[in-house]
């Protein structure tokens, strides 16, 4: 069930883990789709009988895949209520900490770190982990900032 929160949640959620996306499966033509979009066909991502050879194992996810994902883990986990526009500002820190292999699901945790009042709205800064199931160690570590305009 997706999660509605104004803008008086937000400000009394700072600091906490605010929500938990479901499980989405990484495939091979999700990431062949991927590579042929950006153009990026390094064979550990797209190449599977040379990837097999590699010490993966087989493909893996761009990062750049796992972190393109953000928008729609995060649309589809909770929404800003009220709102009339809400933007990708940016990001302070991306680290891609683990491999995601092809097969794998992942899922992010969502951390609202910041709360800044903006003219129009209001500045989010987020603390995202995206976890691997199953992996002991989160495949991506995101500092994100996002702008809602009321």
């Amino acid at each position: 069930m997706k999660l509605a929160l104004g803008i008086a949640d937000l400000e009394s959620r700072v600091g906490q883990e605010v929500a938990v996306s479901a499980w989405v499966e990484i495939t091979q033509d999700r990431i062949d789709k991927f590579a042929e979009a950006t153009g990026d066909f390094q064979w550990i991502h797209v190449d599977r009988e040379r990837a097999r050879r590699s010490p993966f194992g087989g493909t893996i996810a761009h990062g750049f895949l796992t972190l393109s994902l953000l928008p729609m883990l995060t649309e589809a986990t909770f929404e800003i209520t009220g709102r009339t526009m809400g933007i990708n500002y940016g990001l302070n820190r991306l680290r891609f900490t683990a491999p995601v292999p092809a097969g794998s699901s992942v899922r992010a945790r969502f951390t609202l770190a910041k709360l800044e009042r903006i003219e129009g709205g209001v500045q989010t800064t987020w603390s995202v982990v995206v976890e691997r199931q199953g992996a002991d160690k989160p495949a991506l570590v995101a500092e994100t900032i996002s702008r809602h305009y009321f």
